[in-house]
């Protein structure tokens, strides 16, 4: 995608300085704007040339079927997917009634420019119509952070060298046609004009439509207003029908001067409420966004922006590169969660139809971590939205015959809906995904009233599942057999020690929350005995490990597994799933993604230093990484271990993922998951952070090509601040009451204010253990372009 020179490397922003068709789906995808609860992919203003037409409401979906060739009991009946609901954005130009069009004329200057500061895309456009009048546009886009329901567009149009009709259409368009789908024509077919018409007006420039999808019910309403700056004797019409509600600007300008339209939309939908109810609602959101303006909403959005960049910037110097995709990553994470309000995070936020737009253990493992430390309160709701699941999840768990609740491996409203039972249902690590999850952010939080209403029930629901799926041998030690860890690769597996450990956590943590919550806990049905049992499988889990190896096992008899051909496999040939079976990838030991290696990143207390240097050793050959989750986790593991250079190059990885369209399907929307990586891989990677125990801890380190890192978080109302050069770790309490933390083990008492300095220990080079043919990360090697406000590769 992003490998021309019309993107600028730049510190604060995502710029380019010309427009490429060819990378249009992707660039709509980098350049989308979103808040958690509204997603607009960053088409052009004009609606058209598009590679895919987006915009999104958290929670909107629709029913699909799934298909099996043959049924199986405790097969998800249905799927859900995401849709394509009311497009706001569009404003259509015509000059001297010729469409602006930038297929056709000759465009002259085009440049957009995504500000992570004020959340604001900008484009500049001068463009010669094919008869000859070259006019000016500029167009400013926000999906406000501060007022939930509310997007606006700011639009500027004059003309250059001479007097020129103008026409601007300012519309809403539900049902918009989308590009066709290579896959199951049933799914085309539902997603092909999903909303059903039921109200639509346009008057005195204010618009709506109210639709209601087919099958799942959910009615869906949108409202805009609009505001003109124009010169004497400029116009305007309305009109509106079911699909589309038009507001139409007309006039007569001559050089110098303006034409100004602002339009502000408003969003909501329900499964519950009425026509009329959700028509007061939009009306309402547009009456408070009128109330505060457009300069308002501007003001508003760069103060909330700036409050965010003083708790979580991250500066990175001898890579500006690396700088500019931290921060567009923090950027689109905050916009994948920010308000998201008591629903999910998908894998792709809302920014795109990727993975149907579900939610999966990504956001507990990889995003939530992130948030928790940089926005603690988006943190909380998708974990408030899971235990609003809970009903659907102890249905599952029914189902299936075990007890407690079964979280689901994709979904969108909280019921399973995979269709590939062996990658799907038997993946029931994502319970303790959840549970990690809710004790990450307890112990960042301190969070009390979370954990009473929220954390305490999701805590012994996941422990319960695992008390009922696993069971004690004769020896009594703790078994949990036939189920999938990460890696995709090797799916019904006995012990998988990733999954085992998380279990073991959760375990434990369900006994201590729920004797410190008893009368609650005891509400649930949990006694003495039952937190005794979770205790005792706990102490008693199992743990792989092959002592003529010398390391664990991903899951009992992984390593006696043939070990996959990869000297035989081209690199035309990954990923693999789509170029061999299942059946012969599961026989083998090839490895999808980190898994084990996972486990060492989140339970590091399970492991010695020695066997994390064994074990990274070993599992680094084996793993392909088809799979944009396992990049960052590699770069945390080699850092810990020591091998720095590796663990820059695989922080490149996971930073660029969509920068450089990596995996090539940038184009169905940003992998929000390595977006939060490339904050792991420098935060708990070279920063060595963790949080173990209530103590955080530091284990600081650079990569040579890395003169300094820099980093802000939250801990326990407290913030933080953390730098890093070759030499020295300075920790500065920037806000709160006195805070204890660790560096390489020594305890550092932090006062308000104070700057504490520690040196680094000196890391010493050793040889980096092989990956698989073809499948070494990309050497981050220095390039002339690649500097800090000029055009380079990305």
């Amino acid at each position: 995608m992003i490998t021309h020179p019309a993107y600028a490397v730049e510190p604060w922003c995502l710029r380019e300085t010309e427009l490429n068709l060819e990378v249009l789906p992707q660039s709509e995808s980098v350049f989308a704007l979103a808040n958690g609860h509204i997603g607009w992919r960053g088409n052009l203003d004009e609606g058209e040339p598009h590679g895919l037409p987006g915009s999104y409401l958290n929670g909107v979906y629709e029913l699909r079927p799934l298909p099996y060739a043959e049924a199986g009991y405790g097969y998800p009946e249905s799927g859900q997917t995401v849709i394509d609901v009311t497009n706001g954005k569009v404003i259509r130009l015509l000059v001297d009634d010729e469409p602006f069009d930038l297929r056709y004329g000759r465009l002259v200057h085009h440049e957009r420019v995504l500000d992570f500061r004020t959340g604001l895309l900008e484009r500049t456009v001068e463009w010669t119509s094919p008869s000859g009048r070259t006019v000016r546009v500029r167009s400013t886009r926000l999906v406000s952070f501060s007022q939930r329901a509310v997007a606006a567009v700011a639009y500027e149009v004059e003309p250059v060298d001479g007097d020129a009709r103008i026409v601007l259409q300012s519309e809403l368009v539900a049902n918009e046609q989308l590009p066709r789908t290579g896959g199951d024509p049933r799914v085309a077919a539902v997603l092909e004009s999903p909303l059903v018409p039921e109200e639509h007006s346009a008057e005195e420039g204010v618009l709506r439509l109210v639709h209601r999808t087919q099958r799942s019910g959910l009615r869906v309403a949108t409202a805009a207003v609009h505001a003109v700056d124009g010169p004497e004797g400029t116009k305007t019409y309305s009109r509106s029908s079911a699909d589309l509600s038009r507001y139409t600007v007309t006039s007569v300008l001559r050089p110098g001067q303006r034409l100004r339209l602002e339009k502000t939309v408003a969003y909501g939908w329900s499964g519950v409420r009425s026509l009329p109810a959700m028509h007061d609602q939009v009306d309402a959101a547009l009456a408070g966004a009128t109330s505060t303006g457009w300069r308002g909403l501007v003001a508003e959005q760069e103060q909330y922006l700036r409050e965010f960049w003083e708790r979580a910037d991250v500066e990175v110097d001898g890579d500006a590169e690396i700088q500019q995709a931290v921060r567009f990553a923090l950027f689109h994470v905050l916009q994948a969660g920010a308000r998201a309000e008591c629903r999910a995070i998908a894998a792709k936020g809302l920014t795109g139809p990727g993975y149907d737009g579900h939610s999966f253990w990504d956001t507990e493992t990889f995003v939530l971590p992130v948030l928790t430390c940089t926005a603690p309160l988006a943190a909380a709701q998708p974990l408030r939205w899971r235990h609003a699941t809970l009903p659907a999840a102890l249905n599952r768990a029914q189902q299936l015959g075990l007890k407690g609740a079964a979280f689901p491996w994709r979904t969108l409203n909280g019921d399973e809906c995979s269709a590939y039972w062996p990658a799907g249902t038997a993946a029931f690590h994502v319970n303790a995904d959840i549970a990690d999850a809710v004790v990450r952010y307890l112990l960042a939080t301190g969070d009390t009233t979370f954990e009473r209403e929220v954390g305490l029930e999701l805590l012994v629901h996941t422990a319960r599942l695992w008390r009922s799926l696993g069971h004690h041998d004769h020896q009594g030690r703790f078994h949990i057999d036939g189920v999938t860890g990460p890696d995709e690769y090797s799916a019904i597996a006995d012990d998988n020690v990733y999954t085992n450990l998380m279990a073991q956590q959760n375990l434990r943590v369900a006994a201590d929350v729920a004797e410190r919550q008893r009368d609650l806990a005891a509400g649930l049905g949990v006694d003495d005995e039952e937190t005794a049992a979770w205790r005792d499988a706990a102490a008693r889990m199992v743990l792989p490990y092959n002592e003529a190896l010398g390391v664990h096992e991903q899951s009992n008899g992984f390593t006696g597994h043939q070990l996959w051909d990869f000297a035989g496999t081209s690199p035309e040939q990954y990923p693999l799933m789509l170029h061999f079976p299942y059946f012969d990838i599961y026989r083998k030991q090839v490895i999808k993604q980190a898994d084990l290696v996972l486990a060492m990143y989140l339970r590091g207390d399970a492991f010695t230093e020695e066997q994390k240097a064994r074990n990274f050793a070993y599992y680094e050959p084996l793993t392909v990484r088809d799979s944009s989750l396992s990049a960052c986790v590699q770069a945390v593991m080699a850092a810990e271990v020591g091998q720095l250079r590796l663990a820059y190059d695989y922080l490149g990885e996971a930073a660029m993922m969509d920068l450089s369209d990596l995996e090539s399907n940038t184009r169905d929307g940003v992998h929000i998951a390595s977006l939060a990586g490339t904050w792991i891989a420098l935060v708990a990677g070279f920063g060595g952070m963790r949080h173990c125990d209530g103590t955080v801890t530091f284990a600081p380190k650079l990569p040579e090509q890395l003169g300094r890192l820099a980093f802000t978080v939250q801990v326990l109302q407290r913030r933080l601040r953390v730098e890093i050069n070759g030499q020295s770790a300075t920790y500065e309490l920037v806000d709160g009451e006195a805070l204890e933390v660790e560096h390489y083990g020594e305890p550092l008492r932090l006062e308000r204010g104070a700057v504490v300095s520690r040196k680094v220990p000196h890391i010493p080079d050793t040889p980096a253990p092989a990956q698989p043919a073809g499948r070494q990360p990309a050497h981050r090697g220095w390039a002339p372009g690649r500097q800090e406000g000029g055009a380079a590769e990305m």
